[in-house]
């Protein structure tokens, strides 16, 4: 392989790690460290990354050329984060090449396990119930919240997939969750609907997000921990409109 083109594939393969890493929801120090590993561990120690939550830069010295690649999904996958680690740590161990690193990055669709969606929405219900309880629910709510809580989070799942509108599926699917917790409540099954709605408004709520864009922001990166923090803030946004609808509505 040419020089011209080991450098090519050393850049083209350094912005896929940094955009999967990116919009899987990791730290941006953390993907900028990995990018400019790949860079080193393929004979370029004097590269330069710059990461936000929108694009991804990436730059190497001795040939003064750049590349960037947009950001436009970001969504909380850690395990692509860890599957982009692990790769990058057998690359580093010369266990593989660069072309098979860039290779298997580009099938980590394929590679990584990942959940069917019975077992999120399960696990969303679970999640619900049992925060209720620990926030101070009965145990005549645990079913009801089991079942609003999971069903919230399966509108929230399928308006995703099909509208494709950013904020609208979270606003739906508290909305959703409202009305079925009013439900509930005046059916006589559930005795508190504020247990109900707290329980099963957990799934949805971005605390990865937020959690991500306080680190950002700590380590100096402002942009990208402004970014994430705005989007998570109409994340929430959202959801408290879709709650407090219902409650003007109904109560």
């Amino acid at each position: 392989m040419s020089s011209t083109k080991h450098q090519e594939l050393i850049l083209d393969t350094c912005l896929l790690a940094g955009k999967i890493m990116t919009e899987s929801g990791s730290e941006v120090y953390r993907v900028e460290d990995t990018m400019n590993r790949i860079a080193t561990n393929a004979g370029e120690p004097d590269s330069v990354s710059y990461v936000t939550a929108t694009g991804l830069f990436v730059g190497l010295r001795s040939i003064h050329c750049s590349q960037l690649e947009n950001i436009t999904e970001r969504s909380i996958n850690l395990e692509k984060v860890a599957a982009v680690n692990n790769l990058s740590r057998k690359f580093a161990n010369q266990e593989i090449t660069l072309s098979e690193l860039f290779h298997r990055l580009s099938h980590i669709e394929e590679e990584t396990p990942s959940f069917s969606v019975l077992l999120q929405v399960l696990a969303a219900g679970v999640v619900s119930c049992t925060l209720m309880y620990i926030f101070g629910g009965t145990w005549q709510d645990f079913l009801p919240t089991f079942i609003v809580g999971s069903s919230g989070y399966t509108l929230s799942f399928l308006a995703k997939k099909w509208l494709d509108v950013r904020f609208l599926n979270d606003f739906l699917a508290s909305f959703f969750i409202g009305l079925l917790a009013y439900g509930f409540v005046r059916l006589g099954i559930a005795g508190s609907m504020d247990n109900i709605i707290i329980g099963a408004v957990m799934p949805l709520v971005p605390g990865v997000a937020i959690t991500n864009a306080f680190r950002d922001i700590l380590a100096g990166h402002l942009i990208s921990g402004m970014a994430r923090a705005t989007e998570a803030l109409f994340v929430a946004s959202s959801i408290g409109v879709g709650i407090a609808l219902v409650f003007k509505l109904f109560i």
